[in-house]
């Protein structure tokens, strides 16, 4: 298999994740009023054969480590066990910060769901394996969960002045504003919680077990996929016949009237985050990484899809002068977070 064989390497393969896993929503905006949950099924669908595509390609190269198809058929259950359990935390985790997204907006979602899920992956992954310096890691998410900050606000002072002019905000209309902000917060402390544990167990699972070779970072991303693939059944079902956002029950049989461009959006979604998650486990083995700095530096996503949104999507075109300054004051926190987590492993 293939795996990076210097710092700048597997630093190479963390800013890579980051721009992956900030980037797949993208995907989403191709697919106007389409419901998350029909577009779910093909994300679940393009995240697993991402996996496969790259351990029959990178991961059956080189000379390190076993070959793609020997690592899974060899790996032990323990780590099969975690791994698939670290698919099905991220699984919830991902369905409930978008759904409280749907119901709070942005401004409340992000700092409470992304920033808690930094911190406890942070931690919890340090706690596991620790590596890199513990001052600069963890003073460099301090300044990201700053940074974090900074965008809710940038949200929230664009959403004020759209609800000052009528036009709509990012919460769905279909409930109070006080009944959203608190249902919102609920589902992202729980989302953040989930989404700061399922590393931990990846990092479990690419540890292997004693006296037996490590199973690699490849075929850890297919169990990982197939414990995506396993929950998203009954929990996106659950989510069809019960959205959390307030909005109607989604029609299944909407999934077979969109253009096809649509199905193909939704599994290009989920292979580039899929992408972005096997560089993230590839570079997190990697001498002096560890995955406490491999997920932090993936966690810098945020500032990816606020780029997206500020300079594509053109989301703040209308905004205030003061939110367009609070997201100056969020580049430049996240630049230095970052910074501080990248610098860890070398002090």
């Amino acid at each position: 298999m293939l795996l990076p064989e210097t710092y700048q390497a597997a630093l190479f393969l963390m800013i890579l994740s980051m721009f992956c896993w900030g980037s797949w929503a993208n995907t989403l905006k191709m697919c106007p009023r389409y419901r998350f949950q029909l577009f779910y099924w093909d994300y679940a669908i393009g995240l697993a054969a991402g996996a496969i595509f790259w351990g029959l390609t990178a991961g059956s190269l080189g000379r390190a480590g076993a070959p793609f198809v020997e690592a899974v058929s060899n790996t032990p259950l323990a780590p099969i066990l975690f791994a698939v359990c670290g698919g099905v935390v991220f699984n919830v985790a991902n369905l409930l910060l978008v759904a409280a997204i749907e119901v709070a907006g942005l401004a409340v979602a992000f700092p409470v769901g992304i920033g808690l899920a930094l911190v406890v992956g942070a931690v919890s992954s340090y706690l596991v394996s620790p590596a890199g310096n513990p001052l600069l890691l963890f003073g460099g998410v301090a300044l990201v969960v700053v940074a974090i900050v900074f965008d809710a606000a940038a949200y929230r002072q664009r959403e004020a002045k759209a609800k000052a002019s009528g036009a709509p905000a990012d919460r769905s209309s279909s409930v109070g504003w006080k009944s959203a902000t608190t249902r919102g917060l609920v589902l992202s402390v729980l989302a953040g919680v989930l989404m700061g544990t399922f590393y931990p167990l990846v990092a479990r699972a690419l540890g292997g077990v004693p006296g037996k070779p490590a199973p690699g970072p490849y075929a850890v991303a297919v169990f990982f996929a197939l414990g995506v693939l396993l929950s998203t059944v009954p929990a996106n079902l659950l989510l069809m016949a019960k959205p959390l956002d307030g909005k109607p029950p989604v029609d299944g049989a909407g999934y077979w009237r969109v253009p096809l461009i649509w199905h193909l959006a939704g599994t290009l979604g989920g292979a580039i985050w899929c992408t972005g998650a096997v560089a993230n486990f590839v570079a997190s083995g990697a001498h002096l990484v560890g995955p406490a700095v491999s997920y932090s530096i993936g966690q810098g996503a945020t500032m990816i899809s606020a780029c997206w949104g500020v300079f594509v999507w053109r989301e703040f075109a209308g905004a205030p002068r003061s939110a367009r300054l609070l997201l100056v004051f969020m580049f430049v926190f996240f630049l230095l977070g970052l910074s501080a987590v990248a610098l860890a492993p070398l002090y």
